[in-house]
């Protein structure tokens, strides 16, 4: 067996690299979404997040993200982290509303780290979440879905402060 040239050998290295790493791709706006970069490292974002979700008497129900595992895999991703958010108040006072609108608790936010360092916090707005059961629901449940718009609101802009 011959030996492979060193052009052959440089290309199948940086060819196994980028088979094991993925680049860090920033959330674009889409309907329904909210997004906002930030000057927070993904950590930062992650703590000031949690922080302001207990300020707004909300909690952290779900928290889950692939990073480590892919690790542990040996594959390099960016860091992403879905933490879904709700309170019992809402989640009962929507149950009497649409037993079916609760596959959606609780709403998540998204938070990417971005390739210069920093971090973006994404999420569906409540009321873009919930509008498949409004039929359903009807206006109590949009109105609920209005109040977790404006909560969710406050807890993003105390976050990304």
């Amino acid at each position: 067996m011959r030996p492979l040239p060193s052009l052959a050998l440089a290309t199948a290295l940086a060819l196994a690299i980028l088979a094991t790493s993925a680049p860090a791709q920033s959330v674009g706006p889409r309907d329904g979404w909210v997004v906002i970069d930030t000057d927070q490292p993904f950590q930062e974002l992650l703590d000031n997040l949690r922080t302001a979700v207990g300020v707004a008497g909300f909690g952290v129900v779900t928290m889950a993200g692939p990073t480590d595992a892919a690790a542990a895999r040996g594959i390099v991703i960016p860091e992403n982290r879905v933490v879904g958010v709700f309170n019992n108040v809402y989640a009962v006072r929507i149950l009497a509303l649409s037993t079916a609108a609760m596959i959606e608790a609780p709403v998540r936010f998204y938070l990417t780290a971005d390739g210069d360092g920093t971090a973006t916090l994404s999420y569906k707005a409540p009321s873009f979440v919930f509008a498949p059961y409004f039929a359903e629901g009807g206006n109590d449940l949009i109105a609920a879905a209005g109040e977790l718009d404006a909560a969710f609101e406050s807890i993003a802009n105390v976050a990304t402060r």
